[in-house]
Parts: C-alpha cells; sequence; structure tokens
C-alpha cells in the first residue's frame, strides 16, 4: 500500500475513507441478524485501524477517541498531565470511529459516519479545529476541510409569501425537549437522522438548514463535522452563542448549533426562549 497524503485535510479524508470502507466490508461479513455483535465488532474494527495509522503516520501526535479507555473521564486542573497527554499536547486527533452504532447496524441505513478531526494549539480559531474529514461510507462519499464544499444552497420551501420553512435535522431517537416547540415559533419542520455527524453533514450539504443538539454529547462527537462546517462557511457555536472548544480536559462538549449563517441570529434566539 502507498503511503497516505502528508497534508493533515488529505490525511483525514484518507484515514476517514479507509475506516469506512472497513465498516462496509464488516456489514457485509457479518450481515444483521445480531445487531449488538455487528455494533461492538464496528466499534472495534474502525479505532483499531485508525489508532495503528495514526501510531504509523502521525507518530508524535496525541490522540482522542471515543473507543480509548478513561475517554470520558473529565481530569482535574491539577491532575498530572503525565497521564493525559493531549492536554500538553500540540496535536490532537479527536475521533470517533464510528458515529451511529444504531444506524450502522440497521440494514438499509446510510445516516452513520466516521469522524477523524485534528485540533492544533497555534490555530487560529477558538475551536481549534485544522483539519478534519466525515466520512459517510454508506453514502459513498467523504466531506473534508481539504476540499470543502462550496456553501450551501438554501433548501427551504416558501410558507408564506416573503417567508420560508427552515429544514431542522433532529434526532429520531433523542431530540431535545424543547426543538418541537422551537420548530413551532420559527416557522420549522423537523427532519429525523440518525448520527450527529450526518447530521451536521446534511447542514453542509444543504439537503437541511440547520441542526441543534441538547442533551449530551462530547467532543469526538462534533469535532470533524464543525471542522468541516466551518471550512464551509458555516455557523457553528454552542446554543447560547458561545464558542465551541476542543481538547478540553472535560470532553463533554453536550449542545451545539450548526446552521446557515443568515439563520443564526434567529435560531439563537430562538434557542433562548425555548432552552431554559
Amino acid at each position: 500500500m502507498s503511503s497516505p497524503p502528508m497534508i493533515d485535510g488529505a490525511f483525514a479524508r484518507w484515514l476517514a475513507s479507509r475506516a469506512g470502507q472497513a465498516l462496509l466490508d464488516l456489514r457485509t461479513e457479518m450481515g444483521f441478524a445480531d445487531s449488538g455483535a455487528l455494533k461492538s465488532a464496528g466499534d472495534k474494527v474502525s479505532h483499531d485501524l485508525i489508532r495503528t495509522e495514526l501510531a504509523q503516520w502521525r507518530p508524535g501526535d496525541a490522540v482522542l477517541s471515543e473507543e480509548d479507555e478513561g475517554s470520558r473521564l473529565a481530569w482535574a486542573a491539577e491532575v498530572n498531565t503525565g497521564a493525559v497527554a493531549r492536554l500538553t499536547a500540540d496535536r490532537v486527533w479527536i475521533i470517533d470511529p464510528l458515529d451511529g452504532t444504531r444506524e450502522f447496524s440497521e440494514e438499509g441505513r446510510s445516516d452513520w459516519a466516521v469522524h477523524v478531526a485534528l485540533w492544533a494549539r497555534n490555530a487560529p480559531s477558538p475551536h481549534g479545529l485544522v483539519a478534519g474529514a466525515v466520512g459517510l461510507p454508506a453514502q459513498h462519499r467523504v466531506l473534508g476541510t481539504d476540499y470543502p464544499p462550496a456553501y450551501p444552497p438554501m433548501t427551504v420551501e416558501a410558507a408564506t409569501a416573503g417567508e420560508r420553512k427552515i429544514r431542522l435535522a433532529a434526532s429520531r431517537s433523542r431530540p431535545p425537549v424543547f426543538l418541537t416547540d422551537l420548530a413551532e415559533d420559527v416557522g420549522a419542520h423537523l427532519v429525523p437522522m440518525g448520527s450527529a455527524g450526518a447530521k451536521i453533514a446534511a447542514v453542509v450539504t444543504g439537503e437541511v438548514d440547520a441542526y441543534i443538539h441538547a442533551g449530551g454529547q462530547y467532543e469526538w462527537d462534533s469535532a470533524a463535522p464543525v471542522a468541516v462546517a466551518t471550512a464551509t462557511g458555516l455557523h457553528a457555536s454552542r446554543i447560547d452563542g458561545s464558542a465551541l472548544r476542543y481538547n478540553e480536559a472535560d470532553p463533554r462538549l453536550p449542545d451545539l448549533l450548526v446552521c446557515r449563517k443568515d439563520l443564526a441570529t434567529r435560531l439563537l434566539a430562538a434557542l433562548q426562549r425555548h432552552s431554559g
């Protein structure tokens, strides 16, 4: 096998593509009769592949993967940082080897993803993400910061003269409790989808106009999709409007808004009314 691209964005795309193909092969090999076994095997296969490639091609970088032991621990400021190298590292890969294990284990579903993002201490943006790729293996595409998609066309329909109906991606199993009221307030309709990566990817491509989450996530759930979304020119923030920040001592990042920039002020105002 030839060497991967050395530029970080292209490398992230390559890595997401390889992991995605391994997951597709696993689905074919195992089938869908035992969804629990398929979920577990998918997490392991993708995590092991990504970890192996990073160890070979980026040995000096730290890694935060959902499947690492202790990945969900919140490290106190006074902790011995030698025990958690990413807190003092200059470069950290933030990985979700399989975003949407439930969807991955269901035959015919394509709304699951592979997330590969790179955080850098000297990054110019508050979120610190300098490269990323979202693999959508069952859709046969990868969205990456090396070739970010063009800013998405408006994909809303006219509700009344001079008004538009916003399409809002929503979790099909765990939508925020306030989301229905918020959608009614801003004149939106909800579009149920699977993984966080698939939902943010749908904003990036213009299939929907916004994604709101509030209810518990970790850095790996959004790092790669946010890297691609902001490279595309979309708005991405916490639901209170504050900046998303990655490689924090506490990896929990429980809420976010990703949307078209022209909708950000309107949606943030609605969130202030409904998410309290």
